[in-house]
């Protein structure tokens, strides 16, 4: 009987044996993809796409969720390693979770993010305010991602700092960073303002109180030729608005006979303005802060202040109806536009209370416009004064185009850092 070949061999009945060993293909766990990848520091490693190593090779600081090679599988205020496509080392950054923006910039350079990294940049961060600001004593110390230190805001107050932990990583390191804050500046007390909205972005609840130190009530501080008092635990922001410091001092400069300061708040604009002009309504729709601003007037003993409580809309709109007039008049509302969706609507609130403005003045006078909206842009702010110019038949000059103070630096790759404008303009 011929040897069976593969040609020829009878096939199988079903169900019989084959008459060769069954061949088991060895298992191979599925890859756990909740353990994050390593790089050779032991730190997470994390990947970009194309679009966002373009964006990190161009100096942004932040990289979005939707530029990550994949889901990292961390908890968030991770330092991590990021990579690009290759695994070609990029840097590190903080990385979060919940934020749409995923990493924010620390170092290009493969170095320890350890303590001596932070105390390094707090030092350079405090270097440059020594030398541009010589003697000053309230100022804002770090002012985030423009002083390379993402998610971090320290405000002095004399020997009092005011803290804003605004992203996991630096709400995780919360106790390193106030050593260090003690270590290198010596402060009285040290205050958590971490009550801002945009924690929730980050997956973090509001706080506040203090945190190193005691603190006995507000504190004081000179401007120009004034003396202002800040609530740190209570008060706006970190207890003032520094950045509108020098132009709350530049404004005294185009203080005229009868001025107005609409959204006062504690009287930042109206107090410079009642040094030179004969008679100051300062317009405020908080009863607190009003209170506080007739407080901060007879403080500096300043007569020809009156405080009105009311909404600035309403309070422009009869006035213009009354036929009342100003010579100098500062406008200076909060933001009218926290999301990109809002811009429309708030350059028409701009526009109405500017446009209400330049009617307000007499030939000659000086209005000083503010916004501290970043989504509407210095030219787009401009546009708007001059739709406001044209609808009140006003010609208007631009005399000084001004920022925030020199305490809050603008980093070149980041507009976001330059988000306040304040146009000084001449109401022919």
């Amino acid at each position: 009987m011929p040897k069976p070949t593969p040609g020829n061999r009878p096939p199988r009945r079903p169900g019989a044996p084959s008459g060769r060993k069954p061949f088991h293909r060895p298992e191979v766990p599925a890859p756990d993809r909740k353990t994050p990848d390593l790089g050779p520091d032991g730190l997470p490693q994390v990947s970009l796409l194309r679009r966002g190593v373009e964006r990190w090779q161009g100096g942004h600081p932040w990289i979005y969720r939707a530029d990550l090679n994949g889901d990292p599988a961390l908890e968030g205020g991770e330092v991590v390693r990021v990579v690009d496509g290759r695994g070609w080392f990029l840097g590190k950054a903080f990385y979060s979770k919940h934020s749409k923006i995923s990493l924010r910039w620390l170092t290009f350079e493969d170095e320890a993010v350890d303590t001596d990294f932070f105390r390094r940049r707090l030092a350079m961060a405090d270097e440059m305010r020594r030398r541009a600001l010589p003697g000053e004593r309230t100022y804002r110390l770090v002012h985030g991602e423009a002083d390379l230190l993402p998610g971090l805001v320290v405000d002095r107050y004399g020997d009092c700092l005011s803290v804003q932990f605004l992203v996991p990583g630096t709400e995780q390191r919360k106790q390193l960073l106030v050593e260090l804050l003690v270590e290198l500046f010596k402060p009285r007390a040290i205050v958590n303002r971490s009550d801002v909205g945009v924690r929730a972005l980050e997956g973090l609840p509001q706080e506040k109180g203090v945190l190193y130190g005691t603190l006995a009530g507000p504190v004081a501080y000179d401007e120009g030729l004034v003396r202002v008092r800040a609530d740190l635990l209570e008060g706006q922001k970190t207890g003032a608005f520094l950045d509108q410091r020098d132009n709350h001092v530049m404004a005294a400069q185009y203080a005229l006979g009868e001025a107005l300061d609409c959204f006062s708040y504690v009287g930042g604009f109206a107090l410079q303005l009642a040094t030179r002009a004969e008679r100051v309504t300062a317009v405020e729709i908080s009863e607190e802060a009003a209170a506080q601003l007739r407080e901060n007037a007879a403080a500096n003993k300043l007569t020809n202040v009156e405080v009105v409580t009311a909404n600035a809309f309403d309070f422009l709109r009869d006035a213009v109806d009354e036929g009342r007039r100003f010579d100098s008049i500062v406008l200076d509302p909060p933001s009218f536009a926290k999301k990109k969706e809002a811009v429309e609507g708030a350059l028409r609130g701009y526009k109405e209370i500017n446009l209400r403005a330049m009617q307000l003045l007499r030939p000659g006078g000086y209005l000083i416009s503010a916004s501290c909206t970043y989504h509407i842009n210095e030219q787009m702010f401009e546009d708007m004064l001059a739709s406001a110019a044209a609808d009140a038949k006003r010609r208007v000059q631009i005399i000084e185009k001004r920022g925030a103070g020199k305490d809050h630096p603008v980093l070149l790759s980041l507009r976001e850092t330059r988000y306040l404008k304040c146009f000084v303009l001449r109401v022919l």
